[in-house]
C-alpha cells in the first residue's frame, strides 16, 4: 500500500521519485521513468482504496443483480489483488526499480522491508483482534514482504516468468495441501502458534488457508516486482502490456466460462449456492455469515474441486489469479498513459491521488471507523449501503487532500518511515 507505507512519498506538487526516503536521494537513476510518471501508481492505489471501501462498506450484493451488483463484483477480490500487484510494485522502489540495489544500499533496503513487514504483522494482528477478524490483509503483507526478500535482485523478465510459474502450479498445490489438512491438525498448528492463538488468524492462515494466502497471492507480488522493474515511460513497454492486459483478462475469465460450461462445472457450483430465502435471511442477520471480501454464497472456498477450474475472487484458482492480474495490470497501464498524455488530469485527480499517497492511514482508519459505527457489532456493518459508502469516499478523499498540502507523508506513513530509519545502522 502506497509502497505498503509510502515512504517515498512526498507531496503531489514536488512530483519526487517515488520510493525515495528521507535517507535516500529523490533522483531516479539513470534511464527510470520520469517521477512524475510514477503518480499513475499512487492513483491506482487510491482506486483499490476505493474499492475495498466498496467491498467492506458498500450494499450487499443483490442476487436478482444489477448494475450497483456488477460494481461490487468488480471490487470483489480485485481491489486486493490490485493492492497486493502495487505492493509487489512498491518493494522494487525500496530495493531499487530499474537497477536493483546491491551493497551496503541493498542490505539496508532490505531492512527496510523487514522492518516494515514486522510493523504492518503487529498492526495486521492488532486489527485481526476487533470483530474485522481475518478480513484484514496487512498480516498478510507482513508475510509477502519477508517471502520476497529472495527476489530483490532478479530482473523483470526471471520475475515474471516466477510469476506465471506461481499462477499455473500454487493453486493446485494449494488445493492439494487444504485437502490433506484435517481439523485436528490445523488445531494442532493453531495450538503452537503464538499469533493464532492471540488473534485467530496464524501462520497456517497466511500461508494456506487465509482469505489472503501467500501460497498464491505471492503471484500477485511477484508479477507487481516484474512491473517495477519495467520503464513505463517505453512505448515498446506499454505497446505489450496494453496486450498483456486484456489478453490475461479474457484467458482467466473467457477460458474459466466456456470450460464450466461445457463441463457442466457452472452447475455443479451454483447447486451449492444459497437460495434467495438463505441470501435474504443472511442479509438480515447483518451478513455475520459471509466472507465481506468474497461473493455472497459462492461456495467456492474449500475442498470444491470445481473451483480449481472458476475465476470467482479467493477461489485461488489459475484462472482467478490470472484474470485478477489481468485487470491490475490495465488498470495501472491506463492511469499511467492518461495522466502521462493528458497533464491537464493532474490537478483534478489530485485529491484522489492523494489517497493513494496515504493507502495504509486510510486502510487502517477506515476499519476503525467501521467498527467505531452506532450500534455496529461485525463486519460488514448492518449500515452498508451506497450512502455509508459514498461517505467513506469522499471523507478519505477529503482528509488526504488537506493532510497533503501540510504534510509529506500520511500519519502512519510518516511513523512507519522514521522506524525504518533503523536500517541505515546496517554495516
Amino acid at each position: 500500500m502506497t509502497e505498503i507505507d509510502n515512504a517515498a512519498k512526498a507531496p503531489l506538487r514536488h512530483l519526487p521519485e517515488a520510493g525515495a526516503t528521507a535517507s535516500e536521494p529523490a533522483a531516479a537513476p539513470a534511464g527510470a521513468a520520469p517521477p512524475a510518471r510514477l503518480v499513475g501508481v499512487d492513483l491506482a492505489r487510491a482506486l483499490a482504496v476505493f474499492g475495498m471501501f466498496a467491498v467492506h462498506v458498500g450494499p450487499f450484493p443483490d442476487p436478482d443483480g444489477g448494475v450497483g451488483d456488477w460494481f461490487l463484483g468488480l471490487a470483489s477480490g480485485r481491489a486486493s489483488a490490485l493492492f497486493a500487484t502495487l505492493a509487489g510494485f512498491s518493494l522494487t522502489l525500496i530495493a531499487g526499480r530499474l537497477e536493483p540495489k546491491t551493497g551496503l544500499a541493498g542490505r539496508q533496503a532490505r531492512a527496510r522491508i523487514v522492518i516494515r513487514a514486522v510493523i504492518l504483522l503487529v498492526v495486521g494482528t492488532a486489527l485481526a483482534m476487533t470483530n474485522f477478524g481475518g478480513a484484514g490483509i496487512l498480516n498478510f503483507y507482513a508475510v509477502y514482504f519477508l517471502l520476497a526478500l529472495p527476489l530483490l535482485r532478479l530482473r523483470a523478465r526471471t520475475l515474471a516468468l516466477i510469476a506465471v510459474a506461481l499462477a499455473f502450479v500454487t493453486p493446485q498445490l494449494a488445493y492439494a495441501l487444504r485437502a490433506l489438512l484435517t481439523e485436528s491438525m490445523v488445531t494442532t498448528v493453531d495450538g503452537y502458534d503464538p499469533i493464532a492463538r492471540l488473534s485467530g488468524v496464524g501462520v497456517l492462515d497466511f500461508f494456506l488457508t487465509g482469505l489472503y494466502p501467500a501460497i498464491t497471492w505471492m503471484t500477485f507480488v511477484v508479477t507487481g516486482m516484474a512491473l517495477g522493474r519495467l520503464d513505463l515511460s517505453s512505448g515498446t513497454v506499454r505497446r505489450r502490456l496494453a496486450v498483456v492486459g486484456p489478453a490475461l483478462i479474457a484467458f482467466g475469465y473467457g477460458v474459466s466460462w466456456l470450460v464450466l460450461r461445457v463441463t457442466g462445472g457452472d452447475r455443479k457450483i451454483t447447486s451449492g449456492m444459497p437460495s434467495p430465502e438463505e441470501f435474504a435471511a443472511m442479509k438480515d442477520s447483518g451478513g455475520a455469515a459471509v466472507s465481506f471480501d468474497m461473493p455472497v454464497g459462492s461456495g467456492l472456498w474449500g475442498p470444491d474441486a470445481w473451483g480449481l477450474l472458476a475465476a470467482e475472487p479467493h477461489t485461488g484458482s489459475t484462472f482467478d489469479l490470472i484474470g485478477s492480474l489481468g485487470i491490475a495490470i490495465t488498470v495501472l497501464l491506463c492511469l499511467t498513459v492518461a495522466l502521462d498524455r493528458m497533464p491537464v488530469l493532474r490537478r483534478p485527480a489530485a485529491p484522489v491521488i492523494a489517497v493513494g499517497t496515504m493507502s495504509l492511514t486510510l486502510y487502517v482508519g477506515h476499519i476503525l471507523v467501521i467498527l467505531a459505527l452506532p450500534g455496529e457489532s461485525a463486519t460488514p456493518p448492518q449500515s452498508a449501503s451506497a450512502g455509508l459508502l459514498l461517505a467513506f469516499v469522499l471523507g478519505a478523499t477529503l482528509f488526504a487532500a488537506t493532510w497533503s498540502r501540510f504534510f509529506r507523508r500520511g500519519p502512519l506513513e510518516h511513523l512507519l518511515n522514521n522506524a525504518t530509519r533503523l536500517a541505515n545502522r546496517v554495516r
